[in-house]
Formats: C-alpha cells, structure tokens, sequence
C-alpha cells in the first residue's frame, strides 16, 4: 500500500512539472491548443507603411536689387514669424590685410560697435538689448559683417543703430586702446588652446608665404603691435563703402518697409568720390587653379610639454567655394568627418577611445581653401592615432563611399540645409556667406541640386582627387618627446619644429 501511494504521488508531481493538473488529465494523445496566429486578426490602421525618401529641399532664392547709393540688397521674406535679421557684408575680410598688419580687418570691425553716432559704446550696447535685438559684427577671410536681428516692431529704431553702427563709428582713441589690449591679451591666451594653435600653424605651413590666407584672422602678436589705430581708419574708409556693401535681410518685411527703413537708417552711408580698391588679390602662381603634383609630406611638431593630450590637424589644399565640386565634397566629407557617425569619429572615439571627437572639413572661401581633419588624442596615442587617421583619409580616397554612406550623406546634406534656413537668422548668416565671397542670390538653390544628384562614382572622383595626402601638412601639437617615439614606430623620422604663431 505505501510502495501504491508513492508511485501515485510521483506521478502527480511529474503531471504537475509538465503541465499542472490540465496535463496530467488530458490523454497522451490529446493535442496541444494551436498557439494563436499573430496575424490573423487584421490591424485596424492598415499594413506599417515604408518610409520613402524625402523630397528633395531647394533653398528658397531671395530677390534682389540695387539701391540709389549703390548696395546690392538681398530680400527674403518670411512671414511666419514677427523677427527681421539683416547683415551687411563688404570685401573687408582677413585675406585684404596689408602686410604685416594680420588681424586689422578683424579689429576694424569690432570697433564698429565701440560707440556709433551720437552714442559710446556702453550706450549703444543698452539701447540694442532695451529693443530686445542682438548685434554682431566680424570678419572672416574674405568679408567683414554686420548682423542685426530684431522683432519686426522695433525694425526701425534698431536699425537706426544699426545703421550708425555701419556708416558712423566713432572708432576713438580711448575704445582702440582697450580693443587693442584685449586683443594681444587673446592672442596671448591662443598659444594655450592646442586646437587654435594647429589652426593657426596649418595655415601658416599649406599656404605659401605671402598667400592672403596665410595668416589668421585675428593675426599674430607681432602683426597686432604694428596695427594702429590711423591704419583702423584708413581699413574702414577704404573697405566698409555702400558701393561695395551687400545687404542681406530675411524675415517679417516687405520691400517697401524695407526701403522705407533704409531711407533712414543709412541715408548718411554715402560712397566716397574716390574709386573704391580692387578686390582682385595677387595669389602666388603654385595656389591657384587645381592641386600641384604631388611633393613630399610634411609633418610640424609644436612642443607642449607634459601635455596630457595631442592635437593631430592633416592638411592639404582644398577647393574654392566658386569650384562646382566643393558641393559635391560637402557629402564627402560628412562620411569621413562631417557627422557623429563619420568613420573617423567613429573609429577613434568610438571604436578606441582615443579622442573625444575627430572631425574634417572643408573651407568655404572665395580662393581655394584647404581640407583640414583633426583630433584631440592622449598623448600616448599620438602616433596609432595619426596612423588611424591616413589610413581611413586614404582608405576613402582609394575606395569612395559605401552605398549606405552615399544614401547618407544625401540625407545629410538635405538636413543640414534645411537646418541652415530654419531661422530668419541662420537664413540671414547663410546667404550673407555667400555674399560675402561673391556668389549670387541663387548659389545656395544651385548647389543642393547639385549636392543632391552626385551619385557613388562622382563622390568617388573627388575623393580620389582631394583627400590623397601624398603632399599633406600634418601638424601635431603635443610634448615632442613623447611624441617622436611613436611617429618613428609608424615610420616618420623627418619631423619640422614650429612655434604657436607658426614661426
């Protein structure tokens, strides 16, 4: 009897462990219930739908048209939003400093803030932020500006200042002497920022001496000791003219508000009697047209001893903004260093953990420019780093694009000009970039169709032709003695020295 009711309790245990009491009543060949079908019952909202590509996005083209003192006004309204953003720009960029005065192009416009028309610079800064408005003025290589943006209310009092600040500077000895101190104090400050200081030393090595584009636009200490306050004047009188200005608006305003504003805030802008100066610049001969044969790479070491990181910068010469390919090679360059996901990003941030980001670029510039990548590494991975770096430069140089990056970088490239027109803003500091270095109205519409229709052997061609680093500059900035170790291992031994300035 007991040996009968432990082979019951077995078996009850066991029809439990494989079932519970549903399975141990049901016969042995009793089927299971069919599990049900997922897709049997219809979805109420119909079959998923596949994303198709977007549209393709063509920049809208401002119109534009000259006014009685000879600027050229570009006009694109925008009526969603009640904000205006004008810039104007004028040929008065870094490339147009005299020799050995880098940086007065830079100066001249940051002094145009620093007290305009009846009012100082304290005064003028406390009227602009009462509007509600923001004011900038700069330069870059080619062009100096001047950017307004504003809510369309307060349009005609803002840009009375505005208007001040372009056509009337006070441009004073008390206000150039803080400027220019507080200038020397930054360029003194540049020596300690490794990333500004291989920027400055790629220019001063890819460019020939003499190029316009040779020397940073903010200069160098010894060019901003030179600079006077006469030579500001003299730069402003001569670069900042209506006959040579353009201004770009975009935003809430019609073109008869416009004019009507306009006829106020610059009636006292008047062109000297004077010819305005050439803007032609004289380019050594090697510089211009397309890249020279290939010569021998340069590798420049500037020594920072016991710096915990390196700052790696490869550098050859690039393309004009006026070059049909520079469109094109804006997609390029997203999948090698333009995105978070680019390769070398993705390779040294991701894969090793090396830097915090590697990027590349492009210039955008009226002569042609350069290519530069670069990356901040840990200083004991210099060299494994450089080396990363050649290899996925020459790896899409030889082999182009994937087809997933040639997809890509279409997206890409659509996203970031939409981007660049989201804003009356951005719209006003993009088209003022194309102004500024002498492109049309319709130049940001013609280069997304061509941007957009480069397919996997165009964007092969380019690479082929722009990233071949045979007669790249790399420029390293870190503790040599550290570093020449572990270029030596990769098999570079021929290594220049440079200072901060490139001297």
């Amino acid at each position: 009897m007991k040996r009968a009711l432990s082979a019951l309790a077995l078996a009850a245990s066991l029809g439990a462990a494989c079932g519970g009491e549903d399975a141990a009543r049901r016969p042995p060949d009793a089927p299971r219930p069919a599990a049900a079908d997922a897709g049997a019952a219809p979805d109420p909202l119909g079959p998923k739908p596949e994303p198709g590509e977007p549209a393709a996005y063509t920049p809208p083209v401002p119109v534009h048209y000259k006014r009685p003192g000879g600027t050229e006004v570009w006009l694109l309204e925008r009526h969603a939003l009640p904000i205006v953003s004008m810039q104007v720009v004028v040929p008065a960029g870094a490339a147009y400093d005299p020799e050995g005065k880098g940086g007065l192009a830079l100066t001249t416009a940051n002094m145009l803030d620093e007290g305009a028309g009846a009012r100082g610079p304290l005064e003028l800064s406390r009227e602009i932020d009462r509007l509600g408005a923001t004011l900038r003025t700069g330069a870059y290589a080619d062009y100096g500006f001047a950017q307004l943006t504003v809510l369309k209310k307060n349009l005609t009092a803002a840009a009375a200042l505005f208007g001040d600040v372009v056509s009337k500077p006070q441009l004073s000895a008390v206000e150039f002497k803080r400027v220019h101190d507080l200038w020397r104090n930054a360029l003194r400050a540049r020596q300690s920022e490794p990333d500004a200081v291989a920027g400055v030393v790629v220019a001063r090595k890819v460019y020939p001496a003499g190029h316009p584009y040779a020397h940073p636009s903010d200069g160098t200490l010894a060019s901003a000791a030179a600079v006077t306050l006469a030579d500001v004047k003299k730069f402003y009188a001569d670069r900042w003219r209506p006959d040579r200005a353009k201004l770009v608006v975009v935003g809430d305003v019609t073109r008869a508000e416009l004019d009507a504003v306009l006829d106020q805030a610059l009636a006292s802008w008047k062109a000297p009697a004077s010819p305005p100066p050439s803007e032609s610049l004289g380019v050594p001969a090697p510089f211009v047209g397309r890249p020279a044969p290939a010569s021998v790479r340069r590798v420049v070491v500037v020594d920072r001893a016991d710096a915990p990181q390196s700052v790696i910068a490869v550098a050859r010469p690039g393309v004009s903004a006026f070059d049909e390919e520079s469109a094109v090679l804006t997609r390029v360059n997203a999948a090698l260093g333009g995105s978070f996901t680019s390769r070398l990003n993705q390779n040294l941030r991701e894969e090793h953990g090396w830097s915090y980001g590697a990027r590349s670029r492009f210039s955008f510039t009226r002569m042609r420019g350069v290519f530069v990548a670069q990356a901040a590494v840990h200083t004991e991975h210099t060299g494994d780093a450089l080396q990363a770096m050649l290899s996925e430069i020459g790896a899409m140089a030889k082999d182009g694009l994937t087809d997933d990056e040639v997809d890509k970088t279409k997206q890409l490239a659509r996203a970031d000009l939409v981007e660049a027109f989201e804003t009356v803003q951005a719209a006003a500091a993009r088209l003022g970039r194309s102004a500024g270095v002498g492109h049309g109205p319709d130049h940001e519409a013609a280069a997304s169709h061509v941007a957009a229709r480069a397919d996997k052997a165009a964007l092969k061609r380019y690479a082929a032709q722009y990233l071949d680093l045979d007669a790249a500059t790399i420029v390293i900035v870190g503790p040599r003695a550290k570093i020449k170790p572990q270029l030596e291992a990769i098999g570079i031994t021929a290594i220049e020295s440079s200072g901060p300035e490139g001297q």
